[in-house]
């Protein structure tokens, strides 16, 4: 028993270091700044998509960054979305674009942000979102000295569960 005690007591230390202490009061909040930066940094991730260029898709990620698809790919690192994403455009999402529904940004620290996003992808000739076509995204964005990118992506399209 006392090697279970030593064990809960080293795991409670361990966690006391590594998780990051609360955010100081006078630390100051997100603001109209970090929103604005966070909008332009969809709208580069739209005009990327709707150009069809896959590095330039890649670069409102981290280097380490991920993305997951609709369909489950899983794009680790820089590289790999833009190499992915540029196999998508050239194949199955040539010449679409993304329309957006709505956006809920959540900052769960100054300098991290949850983005849960619904919207479609267009094909051409389209000018607004099916509901076969929709999805909910979540993105979590990070500001690193001084500038906000992605670092993580996920897609789901939308299908409730009939009840």
């Amino acid at each position: 028993m006392s090697r279970y005690r030593n064990l809960l007591a080293a795991a409670a230390v361990l966690a006391a270091a590594l998780i990051p202490a609360a955010v100081p009061a006078s630390a100051s909040p997100p603001g109209g700044d970090d929103l604005a930066a966070l909008r332009e940094l969809r709208d580069r991730q739209d005009r990327a998509w709707a150009a069809g260029d896959g590095p330039a898709y890649a670069a409102v990620y981290t280097s380490d960054g991920d993305v997951v698809t609709f369909s489950g790919d899983h794009l680790a690192g820089r590289a790999a979305i833009a190499s992915g994403m540029q196999h998508y455009f050239t194949t199955y999402l040539k010449g679409t674009r993304l329309a957006q529904q709505d956006e809920r940004i959540r900052f769960v620290e100054p300098d991290v942000a949850v983005i849960v996003r619904t919207g479609c992808v267009l094909w051409p000739g389209q000018s607004a979102c099916t509901a076969e076509a929709l999805s909910i995204n979540t993105n979590v964005a990070v500001k690193r000295h001084g500038r906000w990118l992605y670092t993580s992506f996920q897609n789901t399209r939308i299908r409730p569960i009939e009840g």
